[in-house]
């Protein structure tokens, strides 16, 4: 008599190394190695980066700093390799191209040759309709002669994949139970773009596949992605993984989690000052409780008493307070006094900060007890500025705001953090608005050093990065009454006006 046994448990997060490393890929990445390690399966991870234009190195550098720093290791990954790799979808390239042949030849993909004005017009008409935006089908009825004719010209096409028009979709999801989707819902999703890099549908369940993931644990963003997932582990006739669709992080107004009302960034808090301990516990607090209802536990113990069963779809609300007290919780509960200056220093030594500090104060001291009034921003959270120190006699509160405003999107924008393109964004923004660079970088130093005069406030904003830049930057937009949705609008408009380089002020 033959048996078959269950395969070992095996999970993944796969993030886009876009940007910041964001506190919702922490998230899921916690659950997804406790729910592997408490079946004493594996967690990997794996880097999605078929998005080329926008993908970095540096982002996927911050990205694994950020997960090694708060303890949420791999077993197979970019870094340390596994038999399963490349762990890098750019470096896939050959496996993606074989797989879509097969889906070419099953006759479960077509090649769409409709040009974007095409695909716009087509849209716009759906819409105008009110009917469900997408792809139309006009390729489906391609003849293989006039395909043969159009890739013989070489015309620039897609591949798409094909999509029952009629019933449904129904799966299983572990917290939700069934879910049923129609297929009129879903487009005939592009596969592979006409650069021939594969999209992320694609890719996502091609490696996981070939990664031998069992159970994808993923926000609940992804549900309505899920058919056309289902769908092509269908048409390769592969073993569909367990899904799990785990509730968004939520902003203390129960809005999705977003950097414009909380810092979003890992390292953000890392900067900060906030041990990876209580960072973990707290993300372990995001819809799921310890049996015995206690708030303060260790990853080990979250790994030994989890069940993943037990997640809330509540909107897990991610509250920068609650985080405040746990962490000073954790300070005040596991640092002797030796610990909690060796942990201090190492924060405040952190990646050669005094070695940058010192040449810019070090010709203004006169005695080393002058060195904390001179830098003791560097080692600060959000300063405690006033409005009124904003006043300017050439600025008004409104320009000063703009000025913020502008320039901290144009710090986001920066590829490479470096103090030329830090200075070089000050000079643009300052040209821009026909405002001498003096009084552009005024509100710039209130906000960043706290002070109308300091040290020069570039090499502040360099010194202390993006994240910490950016949250003292907003703190100061907020002190100035904000941005409301009417000014954002005009400021948006703007700021692309900024990056194209036209001349309009504010």
């Amino acid at each position: 008599m033959s048996t078959t046994s269950t395969p070992p448990v095996r999970t993944r997060i796969a993030p886009s190394p876009t940007g910041d490393p964001h506190v919702g890929t922490a998230y899921i990445a916690l659950f997804n190695r406790c729910f592997a390690h408490q079946h004493g399966g594996e967690f990997i991870l794996r880097i999605e980066d078929t998005d080329q234009t926008r993908s970095t190195a540096r982002s996927e550098q911050d990205i694994l700093q950020a997960l090694r720093w708060l303890g949420l290791d791999w077993a197979e990954g970019p870094d340390n390799g596994g038999p399963h790799g490349p762990y890098r979808q750019s470096q896939r390239s050959d496996i993606y191209r074989q797989h879509i042949e097969l889906l070419l030849d099953r006759g479960h993909a077509f090649r769409c040759f409709c040009t974007a004005e095409r695909l716009d017009a087509v849209r716009a008409e759906q819409m105008a309709n009110k009917q469900t935006a997408g792809y139309d089908g006009h390729c489906l009825s391609l003849s293989d002669a006039e395909i043969a004719a159009k890739l013989e010209a070489r015309e620039a096409h897609v591949i798409r994949m094909k999509v029952p028009r009629e019933g449904e979709c129904v799966f299983q999801d572990r917290l939700r139970g069934e879910i049923r989707i129609n297929w009129q819902q879903i487009d005939m999703q592009v596969l592979m773009k006409s650069d021939h890099l594969p999209t992320y549908h694609f890719a996502n369940v091609v490696d996981d596949h070939l990664m031998e993931i069992t159970h994808v644990i993923r926000g609940e963003e992804w549900i309505n992605s899920t058919p056309k997932h289902i769908l092509l582990y269908q048409h390769f006739g592969w073993q569909v993984p367990q899904f799990c669709h785990m509730p968004l992080l939520r902003n203390p107004d129960k809005s999705k989690l977003s950097k414009r009302k909380n810092p979003t960034s890992i390292s953000y808090y890392q900067d900060m000052g906030y041990l990876p301990e209580a960072m973990v516990n707290y993300l372990g607090m995001m819809g799921w409780t310890m049996p015995d209802g206690r708030e303060k536990f260790t990853l080990a113990e979250m790994e030994s008493a989890f069940d993943i069963d037990r997640v809330s779809l509540g909107g897990p609300v991610f509250d920068v307070e609650k985080l405040n007290w746990l962490n000073g919780k954790y300070i005040r509960e596991n640092l002797d006094t030796e610990t909690f200056a060796e942990a201090y220093t190492q924060w405040a030594l952190a990646d050669g900060k005094m070695a940058q500090i010192i040449p810019l104060i070090k010709d203004r001291v006169e005695r080393f007890s002058d060195v904390v009034p001179l830098a003791g921003f560097f080692l600060s959270g959000l300063l405690p500025v006033q409005e009124q120190d904003f006043a300017h006699k050439q600025l008004s509160a409104e320009q000063c705001k703009h000025i913020l405003q502008l320039y901290v999107w144009q710090l986001e924008q920066l590829a490479d953090w470096t103090r030329e393109n830090v200075e070089q964004s000050a000079q643009q923004l300052s040209a821009f608005m026909d405002i001498k660079i003096r009084e552009t970088l005024f509100p710039l130093f209130v906000a960043i050093t706290g002070k109308a005069v300091s040290v020069s406030v570039i090499d502040a904003i360099t010194i202390l990065g993006l994240d910490v830049s950016r949250a003292r930057i907003r703190q100061a937009i907020d002190i100035l009454g904000g941005v409301s949705k009417k000014e954002a609008k005009v400021l948006e408009k703007t700021f692309r006006d900024l990056q194209s380089g036209e001349e309009k002020a504010v």
